[in-house]
């Protein structure tokens, strides 16, 4: 059973997965749960989840609904829903969010604005 505290990212629920090794450079777009291992420049728009797991080097904008985040970020963070930062996770930049969870062992360096309401598309509160 899923705890209220921490998103579940059960792997049969994920539907896309960019493996430890992959690099991919664009816009990423997906309508459900997408995780990152490897590395990845440019941007994300979802209203789902994304999981970006512990191998994974992550650098440009990210727009989601969820984001779990355990590697290395550098970048813009927009989400309308949650962030998780997990260890060991590295993260420079800005985090837009109702909700946020920091475990120990994370790196954070940046920013965070929180609302409680974040739109995913364009990054505004309201």
């Amino acid at each position: 059973m899923m705890k209220k505290s921490q998103i579940n990212i059960d792997k049969a629920d994920i539907k896309a997965f960019l493996g430890p090794g992959s690099q991919f450079e664009g816009k990423l777009s997906f309508d459900e749960m997408v995780r990152l291992d490897g590395r990845f420049v440019g941007e994300i728009h979802s209203a789902d989840t994304l999981v970006v797991g512990d191998t994974a080097e992550v650098e440009g904008d990210i727009h989601v609904g969820c984001l779990v985040l355990s590697g290395n970020f550098k970048g813009n963070i927009v989400a309308r829903q949650r962030v998780e930062l997990r260890a060991p996770a590295n993260v420079q930049g800005t985090i837009q969010t109702p909700e946020l969870k920091i475990e120990e062992k994370v790196m954070f360096n940046g920013e965070i604005l929180m609302a409680s309401d974040v739109k995913a598309s364009n990054g505004e509160t309201s």
